[in-house]
């Protein structure tokens, strides 16, 4: 796609405010225009009045209604209160096109006519094309469709005489509850979402319409609608730059033009809840403005909304925030005077009522509105709903087209003889188009399911079904209160394939059948080219590859989708890569064994063979004594799994890069080692843990007042002052406090390191635990594992990348790779109960431990260490090192050279077992290998002390995943590795291939 921006050269030319040009301006604006447009600007503001400046500041709303009445208030708004702008409410495409004309034609300077069209001018208008709702289009993995998309929009506004677009919807859909943002934003994964307003907002403005992301700062987690209350964004700034203000910041660097201000309560950016967002200046102008370096056009939301309608003098106040155009006052006149007299008492300045109308002076120029545009009604219609429109619908809405689950790779069917039984739930030929598309590949029986159905007729359905080999059920029907009777008594041993012919929503009403469901498809509508296309990729005869947008329930979760094409091979088991079924279903017992001990509550196996998923199962719950069952989707703390998973890639990378040597010395980027004993340590000896730095070290300490309890801190028996268990002897003191300035219950700018939802720690605290290391004395140089050298690591990482290592591997790996549930701090972008806990009464932090890492070095860091603070799922860990199996590159996109795979795999220390990061097996001393005694010497992976696992093996073309939380209730429970469950379910995994 050919990217083209906006702006930012041309306001750095033109604005008297300092900026930092990010990119080139997008609206084909030709630096030989640059005089002509400062002249055309400087000579229009120098012939306006006072209240003409101001009067551009003001966007008018009004109902598109051809009367008198009607035209005599917009007459009014122009004339009198000399607006910059109309904003239209829905109505009929003539009418607008009517009244847009009246309106240029009474104008001294040409309006600007904006439009609220997140999704096309069906939005407000009657008889125009009607594209996808934003959560449809956020499933789509082509963005270039997006932008399509996006200057089609544009094309059509173009003909309405709208320059101004007031889209796309940048808001993260977090909150499932959100009355407001909903389908109108692009899902609820930021990165996603960012790349879908680029691309939108890109296609808007390469054909000359303005875009606007809204509604800054984020209004995708409330359960409020602004419209009649105020919603509050009651999150820290991490959370909001990791989410909320993620697609925002994108979209700023990308060089795009407008943004709207929400009508928002941030406390974190401002503390008076007397301004929301889009009359604080600590959001407008100190955090968009000022932080985030948006040049760009600044918007209010709507001004009439109850969000913010009771402040008094609002437009005012807006204006003083830092907005460059106030939108849809109550009385527009009465706010013009407002600010009038506001700049005669001295409460606005009038270089600052100058410079916010100078800026929209420029913007009109750019948008073509030196003049009034005259908008051809003839052929209007017709020219709006094009051939070229309805195709371009076509796609977006097949490429939406989402496959989840299909567990056991049930999909795609294959051609047969064999006759499949079809449910159709709702109106009768609702699913025509379906059905007849299937009987091109396969004999198919109909049934119809009524709600009036009794249940002798459901029983005799139910029994017809079982005689099937296979079973589609196709829902048409939005409301399945009636059915839920037949699902929920549904019990067929056959495949069952879901398809959805309605929006996503409608999906959560079936859980639990789509829980044992062998495959779903979502098609979101039942127009009839999603009907004929979903019948086609049922016998991969056509291509299904869109992801989730959104979370399903607790079913499925952003990002969730496989892709079927017409190469796709048909459904595969075990056997097709010469293992046993019958073999491997033996894990089953071996874990269910393992939970009967208590060695953990849960977990999650998953095996892949030759890139394919092999053997994937989730088992038990959360914990012992809570219902919450694992899922695929459940997040384990991956503990010292984290150094292989995380760390490790970072410094593949940028040695891949060419960034560092293995023979660098640490000290070359930590400045801190210099002129100590550890002033010559390599990365090589910190890989391979031969630096002679301590196993750990206890940081923890430089944090607790030692005069707080009585020594010691631990105990071998347990008594009043030493209740927590943390090994099988010993018991950690409970009673002990935090030095003065070291830790916080709250965040603040100096408490900025969070260990739980109640403990922050002082910044400094970093620093502190960077010099114990310093002082530490160094041991001999010879292996000693040690986690004190990936934390290093970490620090080298950052130093050379020059970024935080989280947003270094998002960067270059997770956010590419489209692992939605692999980070640091999952509570920043995941809900609490995707996350499983570790332990349920932490001696140092005194309360069950979930969401946060429950190593305490890296704890005490923050929670992103080089040695642990990694959470994933198995299915995005087997992801990355399926990557590194492959040499590098995985879904066509290369992530590391083949070589520096093959080095940091292959490479073994000459005096231990251990690789270049990596752990390997000993396969002449089983007992004291973490493999099991079939791995050969070339398996590389590593484990986690939380009970975690991950081995690939290059001979066989296997990946091995085993997480777990065997630290619930008490992290001194090993039975994990007492019973040997990782390594007998290995052991299993190459039994099944003899």
């Amino acid at each position: 796609m050919k990217r083209v921006f906006v702006f930012t050269l041309v306001l750095a030319l033109l604005l008297p405010v300092a900026t930092k040009a990010q990119v080139e301006p997008l609206l084909a604006y030709k630096v030989s225009q640059q005089e002509s447009c400062q002249k055309w600007v400087e000579n229009t503001l120098s012939k306006m009045t006072m209240k003409e400046r101001i009067g551009q500041l003001f966007i008018h709303t009004v109902n598109p209604d051809i009367d008198k009445k009607n035209k005599k208030m917009i007459r009014k708004a122009v004339r009198d209160s000399k607006i910059g702008g109309l904003l239209f409410s829905g109505g009929k495409l003539q009418d607008q096109a009517l009244l847009t004309n009246f309106a240029q034609s009474q104008a001294k300077i040409p309006l600007m006519i904006t439009f609220d069209g997140e999704w096309g001018l069906s939005m407000r208008l009657k008889s125009t094309p009607v594209f996808p709702k934003n959560v449809v289009l956020g499933c789509i993995q082509n963005d270039q469709l997006i932008y399509e998309y996006g200057q089609e929009v544009a094309r059509q506004c173009k003909e309405m005489g709208v320059t101004v677009n007031f889209a796309p919807v940048a808001d993260v859909n977090r909150n499932p509850n959100n009355p407001v943002i909903n389908v109108r934003s692009f899902g609820e994964e930021p990165h996603e979402v960012a790349d879908k307003v680029i691309a939108y907002a890109q296609g808007l403005e390469s054909k000359g319409v303005l875009s606007v992301a809204k509604h800054f700062p984020g209004h995708g987690d409330t359960d409020v609608d602004s419209h009649f209350a105020l919603p509050v964004l009651a999150f820290t700034r991490e959370r909001l730059d990791s989410v909320e203000l993620y697609p925002f910041k994108q979209y700023i660097k990308a060089g795009l033009g407008g943004i709207m201000v929400g009508h928002l309560q941030v406390p974190i950016i401002e503390p008076n809840k007397l301004f929301p967002s889009s009359l604080s200046r600590n959001v407008v102008y100190g955090l968009l403005a000022d932080e985030l370096r948006f040049q760009g056009l600044i918007f209010t939301d709507a001004l009439a909304m109850k969000g913010v309608a009771s402040a008094d003098r609002v437009c005012l106040l807006a204006l003083q925030a830092g907005n460059d155009m106030v939108l849809a006052p109550a009385d527009v006149e009465t706010e013009v005077q407002s600010v009038l007299k506001a700049l005669q008492n001295g409460e606005i300045s009038k270089e600052e009522i100058d410079r916010k109308c100078r800026k929209v002076l420029l913007y009109k120029y750019i948008l073509g509105l030196t003049r009034a545009p005259e908008i051809r009604l003839s052929g209007l219609e017709e020219r709006i709903n094009t051939a070229n429109s309805e195709a371009l619908i076509h796609k977006l809405r097949t490429a939406a087209i989402t496959v989840l689950g299909n567990r056991e790779q049930e999909l795609p069917f294959r051609a047969s003889a064999d006759e499949i039984a079809l449910v159709s739930v709702g109106g009768r030929s609702a699913d025509s188009v379906f059905i007849e598309t299937m009987k091109k590949y396969a004999p198919v029986k109909c049934y119809h399911l009524t709600y009036q159905m009794n249940d002798s007729l459901t029983q005799a359905m139910k029994h017809e079904l079982s005689l099937h080999k296979r079973v589609v059920v196709s829902i048409t029907a939005q409301d399945l209160k009636p059915y839920l009777h037949f699902f929920s008594a549904l019990s067929i041993s056959q495949p069952a394939v879901y398809v959805f012919f309605t929006p996503f929503s409608v999906m959560e009403q079936l859980q639990i059948p789509l829980s044992v469901a062998s495959a779903v498809v979502l098609g979101h509508s039942a127009d009839n080219d999603v009907q004929n296309q979903i019948g086609d990729v049922l016998f991969a005869k056509a291509t299904a590859d869109g992801r989730l947008s959104v979370s399903i329930g607790t079913l499925f979760s952003p990002g969730d989708g496989v892709t079927i094409t017409p190469n796709t091979v048909f459904r595969s088991v075990p056997e097709d890569f010469g293992m046993s079924s019958v073999t491997l279903a033996r894990i089953d017992s071996i874990v269910k064994e393992g939970i009967e001990a208590r060695a953990f509550p849960g977990c999650q196996v998953l095996v892949m063979k030759d890139g394919k998923t092999v053997y994937s199962k989730n088992f038990g719950k959360y914990t012992y004594e809570g219902d919450q069952k694992v899922t695929s989707n459940s997040m384990y703390d991956l503990a010292s799994l984290s150094k292989t998973t995380g760390t490790l890639l970072a410094i593949m990378k940028l040695y891949d890069k060419c960034l560092l040597n293995l023979t660098d010395k640490a000290s070359k980027y930590l400045a801190f080692l210099r002129g100590t004993d550890k002033e010559n340590i390599t990365i090589k000896e910190l890989l391979f843990h031969e630096s002679g730095l301590p196993p750990s070290l206890p940081f923890y300490r430089l944090a607790i007042d030692e005069t707080s309890y009585e020594a010691p801190f631990f105990v071998n028996k347990k008594d009043s002052k030493h209740t927590i268990q943390t090994e099988e002897n010993t018991y950690a003191c409970t009673s002990f406090k935090y030095k003065e300035g070291w830790a916080s219950t709250k965040p603040s700018d100096e408490f900025t390191m969070q260990v739980t939802d109640s403990l922050f720690m002082n910044k400094k605290f970093h620093e502190a635990a960077m010099q114990m290391i310093a002082q530490t004395k160094l041991g001999a140089k010879k292996y000693n594992y040690s986690c004190v050298n990936f934390i290093l690591l970490k620090e080298i990482a950052e130093t050379v990348s020059g970024i935080p290592m989280d947003e270094f591997l998002n960067r270059e790996y997770y956010g590419p790779m489209r692992l939605y549930h692999i980070c640091y701090l999952p509570l920043r972008t995941h809900k609490k109960d995707e996350v499983v806990p570790t332990v349920k009464n932490d001696c140092f932090r005194g309360e069950l431990i979930q969401g946060f890492v429950n190593d305490e070095a890296a704890a005490y860091l923050g929670g992103i260490s080089g040695n642990a603070g990694l959470f994933a799922s198995a299915k995005d860990v087997a992801k990355v090192y399926q990557m590194l199996l492959n040499g590098g590159e995985i879904d066509g996109k290369r992530y590391l050279s083949k070589s520096t795979c093959k080095l940091f795999t292959t490479t073994t220390s000459k005096s231990g077992r251990r690789g270049l990061g990596y752990d390997k097996p000993v396969p002449a001393n089983p007992q004291n290998s973490p493999c099991c005694i079939s791995a050969p010497a070339a398996v590389y992976g590593h484990t986690g002390w939380t009970g975690t696992c991950c081995w690939v093996d290059p001979v066989n073309g296997l990946v091995y995943v085993f997480l777990s939380n065997r630290t619930y209730p008490d992290r001194w429970n090993f039975k994990l590795s007492k019973m040997n469950i990782r390594t007998n379910i290995q052991e299993v995994i190459y039994q099944s291939m003899k």
